[in-house]
């Protein structure tokens, strides 16, 4: 796999680049007064020597010129072609589930599902530096409560990488995170992707996207689909991931509103009954959303009713939302296995949100769809924000998803 050499959607810092003359490509030296630069092809010797007579002042001058500038700049130029990445800025944006249909469950304990996964706007930042330690990784991030330890996906993604191809790199990591846990966006799965993604940057691009994504199902069934190309129909538990030609528009806005209280994915699934989930086929709703765009009909998930369960202000959430829909929502549906409930067709939340104090707490959020281009990193739209009253409610410090 070719290494993108304009990797959007990150920030590079190479060895020796802390000017805007070095960033273009090399360093440039910068004389003192006492030393005189050649300018022009008989001046442009290694080393040149001059003697002048100076008649206006009646003594010898002797004037050394050094091409120093000739000199650093082919220095510089080899130092250019050895130095790696040693810093990198990725976004790690969240996912929805357009619809979720649970088809069976697996002799391995896992439920087999059919899902239109689509990124969305909505993410973290994780900022990645070469560590000059060969045994340890280091994380840190803006939230309190998030662990930081092995258990952390970043961790278990870099350690994956590192036995997959054998390298050594290890890194210091700050994680920004914005994205609510226990949601139902699959924040951790996104953190762990970008980390595969920067390791493989790091170490010039060894390993194919197609070798990451499969890699990457071994530490967590939604972590494969951040390798499509963000709009994808995924089967199996998720790790099996097959891109879809027509992915929804980025210009639909739609909303996010999750309450503070989080949804167990355990939880949720212990209180599957498969009998009770919706009988349409999946290739049915995805053949409807691609060709016809988002209904409410369209938008099933089968594991609104055991989450319901569950959180049982989760269900009356989602009924006030689509009671006070004037025609702004195409669809209003749970993401994953919960807590957050999106409407699809307008980036502003119902009034009763802000107005009632029982959704004081309620994180709110405004997204788009999301792709990206092969053999780059999702880039982080501008318009990107927060629109809740703080930046992160409490529950975002909750375990990792």
């Amino acid at each position: 796999m070719a290494c993108s050499t304009h990797l959007l959607s990150q920030s590079l810092y190479p060895l020796n680049r802390a000017n805007p003359a070095a960033a273009r490509g090399h360093l440039r030296f910068q004389a003192s007064p006492s030393v005189r630069l050649g300018s022009g092809t008989s001046r442009r010797r290694a080393l040149g020597l001059r003697v002048a007579a100076s008649a206006e002042q009646g003594r010898r001058q002797v004037e050394v010129e050094y091409d120093l500038q000739a000199k650093f700049n082919k220095l510089a130029d080899q130092i250019d072609q050895n130095a790696g990445i040693t810093r990198l800025n990725l976004f790690s944006p969240c996912k929805i589930n357009v619809f979720l249909r649970i088809t069976g469950k697996r002799p391995d304990g896992f439920h087999d599902l059919a899902s239109l996964f689509h990124v969305i706007s909505l993410g973290d930042t994780i900022k990645f530096s070469l560590s000059p330690s060969k045994s340890k990784d280091r994380l840190s991030t803006n939230v309190a409560g998030v662990p930081v330890d092995e258990s952390n996906l970043i961790i278990k993604a870099l350690n994956l990488y590192r036995k997959k191809t054998g390298t050594d790199n290890f890194f210091w990591i700050h994680l920004d995170k914005k994205v609510p846990t226990g949601a139902g966006l699959g924040g951790g799965s996104s953190n762990a992707a970008t980390a595969l993604w920067a390791a493989n940057q790091f170490s010039g691009c060894i390993a194919s996207e197609k070798e990451l994504q499969e890699w990457s199902g071994e530490i967590g069934s939604d972590i494969p689909f951040f390798f499509s190309q963000g709009a994808a129909y995924c089967t199996g538990r998720g790790e099996i991931v097959e891109d879809i030609r027509n992915p929804l528009p980025a210009n639909l806005p739609m909303v996010l509103v999750k309450p503070p209280e989080a949804c167990s994915t355990a939880e949720v699934y212990k209180r599957l009954r498969l009998e009770h989930t919706s009988q349409t086929d999946p290739l049915v709703l995805l053949k409807e959303i691609t060709e016809n765009g988002i209904s409410q009909d369209a938008c099933v998930n089968d594991l609104e009713p055991p989450a319901f369960e569950v959180l049982p202000s989760l269900k009356r959430l989602k009924k006030r939302i689509i009671a006070a829909n004037r025609g702004d929502y195409d669809a209003v549906f749970m993401s994953g296995s919960g807590s957050t409930i999106v409407g699809i067709g307008s980036p502003d939340p119902p009034a009763f949100v802000y107005d009632d104090d029982d959704y004081k707490d309620t994180f709110v959020s405004e997204a788009c769809f999301l792709t990206r281009n092969e053999n780059e990193w999702y880039r982080e739209p501008i318009s990107s924000k927060i629109t809740s009253e703080e930046d992160l409610p409490p529950e975002v410090a909750s375990v990792s998803d």
